[in-house]
């Protein structure tokens, strides 16, 4: 686990402006294959694993592509949030980003390496905006737990 935290005012015109910068990586080994990992990351529309989310609009069998836009609605709060898939590499990374709240931007990424150890999966959080402090400590106790419960899920999928 990684924590990165940065903050900084910004004085200027006699405007003062606070912006917070959070970076946040788990990083996880799971005895699963590459190829069961991506595919449980990958199904947008399978979200059973996931401590946040709830459920999503996405139809079955729909996989992550640059440019998708898809709803979910979280554990937390019954309104939807629109996310946006950024960037995928086929069985390495999966890089998606919230359109949620104006003062927070926030991106999710994950990331998939096969060793002779076994295959790790990475799950990193980065928040940014002055609102980014009041989210972190809202969804901390979920975030901790999702590289955890996607490696559990992939190993299920095995049996």
């Amino acid at each position: 686990m990684i924590l990165n935290f940065s903050f900084k005012l910004v004085s200027g015109r006699g405007k003062t402006l606070f912006y917070f910068c959070l970076d946040r990586r788990y990083r996880v080994l799971c005895n699963a294959p590459v190829d069961v990992l991506w595919q449980k990351i990958i199904n947008l529309a399978d979200v059973s694993w996931h401590p946040l989310i709830d459920w999503t609009n996405a139809p079955r069998g729909l996989v992550a592509k640059p440019g998708i836009i898809y709803q979910v609605v979280t554990r937390l709060t019954p309104i939807p949030i629109r996310i946006f898939v950024e960037q995928v590499s086929p069985r390495e990374l999966l890089s998606v980003r919230f359109l949620a709240i104006p003062g927070i931007e926030n991106r999710i990424t994950y990331q998939v390496e096969s060793t002779v150890c076994g295959t790790y999966v990475s799950y990193a959080v980065t928040l940014r905006g002055w609102l980014s402090p009041v989210l972190w400590w809202l969804i901390r106790p979920y975030v901790a737990r999702v590289a955890t419960e996607l490696a559990s899920a992939a190993e299920r999928a095995l049996a």
